[in-house]
Formats: structure tokens, sequence, C-alpha cells
């Protein structure tokens, strides 16, 4: 069974959300606890095992490809998005030719956590099966979340697989940014811009969906606040020198 060892990273955003900390520079470039928001992201999928990259750019494009110019321990690709932004489902069906038929991860930019029991990534890998998934998400309850202000986002029965939540019912779970997907995922796309919900939503008719919880902690970093918070939090973890 093929294992990811490519990834794209959503690096393409506004990050009106993050304003003023993005007036000059764009979000994957804010920094937490020293380190720029895409090295986080980075530096966890080398440690899986990933050694290729794409990452789809619009928003200050020189600044993220300058940042990513001392990365030599990584190939990286870019994925031009400035002629518009084509949301989340959009952006990677512009890159799907960088990937085969083989799967990846996608990993949004604005997400990083403590680990728990063992690597989230490596648990996923385990987990992955081409034979019945189209995508497995990594899902964290939460309780188990900061920064994150949502209402939750998907049910997950026993099996794993993963479904909307129904009207009047509370979802347990957040999705925190991180998935991998086979391409046929993104088999027979809409044009233009688009959301990965709409993917989603036919591999759920499918029961092609599945997740797979996160042991640790999840920081949501999406506003000037949130990095702050994380920052302590992080500080609070940290051994004594």
């Amino acid at each position: 069974m093929s294992l990811p060892t490519r990834a794209m990273i959503m690096a393409a955003g506004l990050g009106t959300r993050m304003r003023p900390l993005t007036d000059t520079r764009p979000k994957p470039l804010v920094e937490v606890a020293g380190k720029a928001l895409i090295d986080h992201a980075i530096d966890r999928l080398v440690a899986a095992g990933v050694n290729t990259f794409v990452v789809n750019l619009h928003y200050k494009a020189e600044m993220i490809k300058e940042h990513l110019a001392h990365r030599k321990d990584v190939e990286i690709i870019y994925s031009d998005e400035s002629d518009g932004l084509l949301g989340t489902g959009g952006g990677v069906a512009r890159a799907l030719h960088y990937f085969g038929d083989e799967p990846f991860f996608i990993h949004n930019s604005d997400t990083i956590w403590v680990e728990g029991y063992g690597s989230a990534l490596e648990q996923m890998k385990k987990r992955w099966d081409p034979e019945t998934m189209d995508a497995l998400l990594l899902v964290v309850p939460l309780i188990h979340s900061k920064g994150y202000e949502g209402v939750g986002d998907f049910l997950m029965d026993s099996m794993g697989h993963l479904s909307r939540v129904p009207p009047g019912r509370v979802s347990p779970f957040a999705f925190p940014g991180v998935q991998i997907v086979h391409p046929r995922l993104f088999d027979n796309p809409p044009e233009g811009g688009f959301s990965t919900n709409v993917m989603w939503d036919r591999a759920i008719e499918k029961e092609r969906l599945f997740g797979i919880r996160l042991e640790g902690i999840w920081i949501h970093v999406g506003t000037p606040q949130a990095v702050a918070d994380a920052e302590e939090y992080l500080r609070e973890l940290a051994p004594a020198a």
C-alpha cells in the first residue's frame, strides 16, 4: 500500500481575522513560539516522512517564497493563485497533477497541536486504507481544542465514518485542517473556486469519508489573541530550564 510522501500546504488565504498581523505579512509567516506557522506544518510533516510539498500562493506570495527559500531539506513546488483565490477545494484541484495517483496530506497553515499518545500523522498513516477511503480527516474533540470558536463539524461512528450533524444536534468533533486524501476525492470537481466540503459530501454519500481522533491538544491560531494564547500555553508546557 502506498503511503503519502507528498503534501499540500494551504497558504493562499488573506488572513483577514489575523489583522493587523497580516497587514504586513501573509498568515503562514505569523510566528508562534519563534517559528512561522508554515514551518510548524512542514516540520511536522517531514517528521512523518513527507519530502515534497506543494504550497498554494496568493496574498503576499513573494514573501512566502522568500521565506521558504531556506528550506533545502525538502522539495517545494508552488501553485499560483494570483489570478484569484480558488477556495480549499479549487486550490487542491488546480494542483492535483503534482500528486499523480498517489495519496497525499493536505495541511492548513494555521493549525498546530501538542501531541498526546504517539504522533497524530503517523497514526493517520497507519489508519489510511485507500480501498475503503477517499479521505481520512484528523478530528479533535472540542474539549481538547484551544482558540476554536466554532460548534464542531462532524459526527463519527464506531467505524470511523464521518457524517454531517443533523439539525438540532451538537457535534463533538472539529476538523483542525489536516487530512490524507486520494486524488479521486476530487474527481469531476466544480469549475473555478469551491470548498472541499463539496467533495466531502460526495464521499459521505458513498461512506468513504473517515476520521481519526487527535489524542493531543489542538491549537487553532486564527486571531492575534489566539497567537498570544498559544504562546502562553506552549510556555506552560515547556520543561523548566
